[in-house]
């Protein structure tokens, strides 16, 4: 209040305050500043650590999953069953595989999102040396950094679990795929039992090779073990009865079948000329090899020739057709019409 026979003026009551928050905007104006920049700063990744962290996600993974297996503790269970009536069953080795390549992933990248076939809240200290390998530096020149947010992890953590528990492992892979705004850039797939890892960088390089000649007329053809659905008439119809038809398990192995690797003491590779699956399957499954076979110059995209957009939901609907070379759009033309989503459950 002011003393008595003094009037304050609105007007010079409201220039003082002015004057007040000018005074106080002068001395914090560039501490509000910077904590704005900062806030707004993109956070952004380099493209090749996160191939060498992806490589050695895979490769922990597989030792876990290699480790469960040989002290055959699997402890098996059934997470329910496929839209073909196929029993989807989860291991130790699945969950320990997850454990550390989830943790590593998102100790080193807290900002990229990492979607897993497992889900567990069991956090790990596992870190990464920050040490890229030989392999990479050789082919992989310069850092490329993107935007953390563009980027989508996909990470199967033991693939062709069904054929791990049958102890038919020359099937059984870990894999790590990145996306950048939906499309595959990176794509590790590891053999946990013979001790390859395969790895693609779409415009870098890879340490794996395509063959040198391939086969339509007609192709061997590499579908699903344990989730066939109706893949051989649609075979037939697309490429004739004489067709060779390889039933396999694990998506990752079934992508690597198209290439050139060596035999292994865990069995000898199939190969293949293309690969097909007619009924959904989820991003994690089949994110590694687009990127592999990108990265090779070949294909992966649905039934009708789409690509796959590997942001998003898990599944994809469209079913999948992979090749390597130019006869990708030839193949997809003789395919039958097919709607993945009415595929009848009966195999």
């Amino acid at each position: 209040m002011a003393p008595m026979g003094i009037r304050l003026s609105p007007l010079g009551v409201a220039v003082f305050c002015l004057l007040g928050l000018g005074i106080i905007y002068h001395l914090y104006a560039g501490v509000i500043s910077n904590r704005l920049s900062a806030f707004r700063q993109v956070k952004k990744v380099d493209l090749r650590e996160l191939l060498a962290v992806s490589m050695e996600a895979a490769v922990l993974g597989g030792k876990e999953v290699k480790r469960v297996r040989e002290e055959n503790s699997l402890n098996e269970k059934s997470k329910g069953e496929t839209r073909e009536g196929a029993e989807e069953l989860m291991t130790t080795g699945d969950l320990q595989s997850h454990r550390k390549m989830f943790n590593l992933l998102s100790n080193t990248f807290p900002d990229v999102k990492v979607h897993s076939e497992e889900h567990d809240n069991a956090l790990d200290s596992v870190t990464w040396d920050k040490k890229i390998p030989a392999e990479i530096l050789e082919k992989v020149k310069e850092s490329t950094e993107v935007p953390a947010d563009s980027i989508t992890v996909w990470i199967d953590p033991l693939d062709a679990t069904q054929e791990y528990t049958e102890n038919l492992v020359k099937y059984v892979t870990t894999m790590v795929c990145v996306a950048v705004e939906g499309r595959p850039v990176i794509g590790v797939i590891h053999l946990p039992f013979t001790g390859l890892t395969a790895w693609g960088f779409v415009g870098q390089g890879s340490n794996v090779h395509a063959r040198s000649s391939y086969t339509y007329n007609p192709p061997k053809v590499i579908v699903s073990r344990s989730h066939p659905g109706k893949v051989n008439k649609f075979i037939q119809d697309a490429f004739g009865n004489s067709t060779t038809i390889i039933r396999a398990g694990g998506a990752g192995y079934k992508v690597l079948s198209l290439l050139d690797i060596a035999a292994s003491d865990s069995g000898p590779m199939d190969q293949a000329d293309v690969y097909v699956h007619i009924t959904f399957i989820k991003k994690w499954d089949i994110c590694a090899g687009a990127a592999l076979l990108k990265a090779l110059g070949g294909h992966m995209t649905t039934l009708k020739g789409e690509d796959i957009d590997y942001s998003g939901t898990p599944l994809n609907k469209g079913g999948l057709v992979a090749t390597i070379g130019e006869n990708h759009k030839s193949i997809i033309e003789k395919l039958p019409n097919w709607d993945p989503e009415h595929a009848n459950k009966s195999v």
